[in-house]
């Protein structure tokens, strides 16, 4: 348990408040590791961790993935066990996708792509990439956070192309940095600031999920942090749109989750959610384009819309943009690398020039 501390880890402790929240976050994925490493079937692992009280069951579950994901890892046994957590526990689908992450970060690679074999789904599987992100960060802070580093070849969940997967992974850090920070805004906003600009976007769209689904800052400070992101705006309200949807599909909706819902996005928790689940996609692509791409496109333009948010340049002009419409399109891992992926010098620590 110690390894969810914020000193251990050597992050502020801001109040006890944000502490406590914190901290919770970190000991309820480890009391969901344990459960799900002791149990005998994804069913009986459910059973106990439904009886965790709404606030920690997210991150419960999302530790219990990662056991599973080991266990399915391991040339012991059978290999459907998150196939069976997801199937015994979809309310917490989102959780369980990012648990999984966390074992890519653990294994050694030759068993990495067996612990995502339960993940099907094309859309939700970069979540893992995302629960990567955030594993190294929090736990390879100077490595990933200070000097900035991106990770050369990293771990592909079964079906990921490469070219997104850098930006999959910076989603995680971005969440990470809430963290890192003490849940204090201003010290994630220096945080992502020292970053190159071009992932900023991504950053800022996993500090957003942080911050409304892990909460830690009071809804004044967070209206304050969604002024000063500026034109990643959008991001921040994707990210915390996300976490909306999160919460809400696990029925497990919490005070700080309404309270950050709106001071980012404007909305309540349920039209937040609402906008999740009527913009996203299915299949592997849309027009050509990773779905989980367009899907975060999607919903950046409609709470622009509905915020009636000033988007500069438009998401459907922008060269970078993907708010590709209608479902279906093939293209090559090539195309998509081409289309998807930002400029990055992939291995480089920006400190020292080195791993």
């Amino acid at each position: 348990m110690n390894q969810a501390l914020l000193r251990k880890r050597g992050f502020p402790e801001r109040d006890p408040q944000a502490k406590a929240c914190l901290e919770m976050a970190g000991r309820s994925f480890i009391e969901g590791f344990g459960v799900a490493a002791q149990s005998s079937t994804a069913v009986e692992a459910t059973a106990t961790l439904a009886r965790i009280d709404g606030i920690r069951r997210g991150f419960a579950f999302e530790g219990a993935a990662m056991a599973m994901a080991i266990r399915d890892a391991l040339p012991l046994g059978h290999r459907h066990h998150v196939a069976d957590l997801l199937e015994a526990a979809d309310d917490h689908i989102y959780m369980i996708h990012v648990g999984v992450g966390w074992s890519l970060a653990r294994l050694p690679r030759p068993l990495r792509r067996a612990a995502t074999v339960g993940l099907t789904d094309p859309t939700l599987t970069w979540l893992a990439l995302d629960g990567y992100g955030f594993h190294q960060a929090f736990f390879h802070t100077d490595k990933y956070v200070r000097r900035q580093y991106i990770d050369p070849a990293p771990p592909l969940p079964m079906g990921a192309h490469a070219g997104y997967a850098p930006r999959a992974i910076d989603q995680g850090i971005g969440r990470a940095l809430w963290f890192v920070a003490g849940a204090d805004p201003n010290r994630a906003l220096r945080l992502i600031e020292a970053f190159p600009p071009q992932r900023h976007e991504d950053l800022f769209a996993g500090l957003g999920l942080a911050t409304t689904y892990a909460g830690g800052a009071s809804r004044d400070e967070i209206e304050e942090l969604a002024k000063r992101v500026g034109r990643h705006r959008p991001a921040l309200a994707q990210g915390s749109v996300f976490a909306a949807e999160a919460r809400t599909h696990a029925h497990i909706t919490q005070p700080h989750t309404e309270n950050a819902v709106q001071a980012i996005t404007g909305l309540h928790v349920t039209e937040a959610a609402a906008i999740a689940t009527q913009t996203r996609p299915s299949g592997h692509t849309v027009d050509g384009q990773l779905s989980f791409e367009v899907w975060r496109r999607r919903i950046m333009q409609r709470w622009a819309t509905e915020a009636r948010f000033s988007l500069d340049p438009p998401l459907h002009s922008s060269a970078q943009s993907r708010a590709a419409v209608g479902d279906g399109g093939n293209v090559s891992a090539a195309a998509e690398t081409d289309s998807l992926s930002k400029p990055r010098q992939p291995g480089i620590d920006r400190a020292k020039g080195g791993s």
